[in-house]
């Protein structure tokens, strides 16, 4: 089994890679090959922090993986992430356990290279101002991943913690982005082409009166029913809505949630990211239409960049490789656990098992 920290995950899950997993999880969802069950969110009725478990399989030769973490608000404006998680992947065909890493910056590089993958195909051409509301890990990742893809001739970053913006700003020119702080929020949203909510919020940040045509939204943070970043007012103005995995995102996104409560609302039509992907809808009919794209986060893009860390990882020789003890039986050792008294042969049962024991049984 291999373990990857940190810094073995970045090193092996480049953006050109990320956005590539990404990709290819949307498209194998769309396709139905992929494994997408429902996911676990919740936690302690005092404690703001969330709880949250994914499990998902990308397809029948990659093995199954599974995230578990936590999400922590009172991370927000620290030099902790808000998200920390471990993720776990198996062997498709026995089961064995293959790698164990990081997840925290799994979860930020794929979040981050998901949203790339959407605005690639759902924003107009020649979008050329980005606006990025939050200035935390995910605003950062952001702003990176989408000037890997796109020709942005201005970047902006907004915040209502100057402090955190300026850090932020400051640390993105470092790794050589051009980036702005925007103090007015409403005026960067008008001129906007491409706005991207990466904050925590659980109030719309914005009104669809200050959108101009042809914007794309993308949230991030809405994942929850009580997070949102934008309102449903957005999601009515807009021709499109697309999200990642429609039953998910009715679930679990609060604008799609509050939308949902509106007395007398018209049912929202959702499109899914992947049959946008895969040609079968289409996510922008004009230049001048208001598209949203709401991610849910989905176990399918950690399935999909696991494996591809995993793979990656294997073929350089990166992270720490322990081998696995040989399977034996366990010994009864303790007192108040003796090993059961054998079980006679039933002469009822020609085949010679044990009676109530067959191949398939655990």
């Amino acid at each position: 089994m291999r373990f990857l920290d940190e810094q073995d995950v970045r090193s092996v899950f480049d953006l050109d890679t990320a956005i590539a997993s990404q990709r290819t999880a949307f498209i194998a969802l769309a396709r139905g090959e992929a494994w997408q069950p429902g996911k676990i969110l919740g936690g302690h009725a005092d404690d703001p922090s969330t709880v949250f478990c994914y499990a998902s399989r990308l397809d029948r030769l990659s093995g199954p993986v599974c995230k578990f973490g936590s999400l922590n608000p009172g991370n927000a404006g620290t030099d902790r992430p808000t998200i920390h998680a471990v993720v776990a992947v198996l062997d498709p065909h026995t089961g064995a356990p293959l790698a164990f890493m990081d997840g925290t910056a799994l979860t930020t590089l794929r979040t981050a290279a998901a949203s790339a993958v959407a605005v690639e195909a759902l924003a107009r051409k020649g979008a050329a101002r980005l606006l990025v509301l939050g200035s935390g890990v995910q605003g950062r990742a952001h702003i990176a991943a989408l000037q890997h893809g796109g020709d942005y001739a201005w970047t902006g970053m907004w915040s209502p913690r100057r402090p955190s913006l300026d850090a932020s700003v400051d640390r993105l020119r470092e790794q050589g982005c051009e980036v702005e702080p925007v103090e007015s929020l409403s005026d960067a949203i008008s001129g906007a082409d491409v706005i991207v909510c990466a904050t925590l919020a659980t109030e719309p940040l914005f009104s669809a009166r200050e959108i101009s045509p042809g914007a794309t939204i993308i949230t991030v943070g809405s994942f929850e029913r009580h997070r949102c970043e934008i309102g449903p007012d957005i999601l009515y103005a807009g021709q499109r809505v697309v999200v990642d995995h429609e039953p998910t995102a009715r679930q679990n996104c609060g604008p799609i949630v509050a939308a949902r409560a509106r007395a007398e609302a018209p049912e929202l039509e959702l499109l899914e990211l992947g049959h946008v992907l895969t040609g079968d809808e289409t996510g922008r009919g004009s230049d001048d239409d208001i598209v949203t794209y709401l991610s849910a986060g989905l176990g399918v893009q950690d399935a999909a960049a696991a494996w591809a860390i995993h793979q990656r990882a294997e073929a350089r020789g990166v992270g720490r490789s322990v081998d696995r003890p040989a399977a034996s039986q366990p010994e009864f050792t303790s007192p108040e656990l003796t090993p059961p008294d054998p079980v006679p042969p039933n002469p009822a049962v020609s085949h010679g098992h044990p009676q109530g024991v067959t191949d398939h049984d655990y």
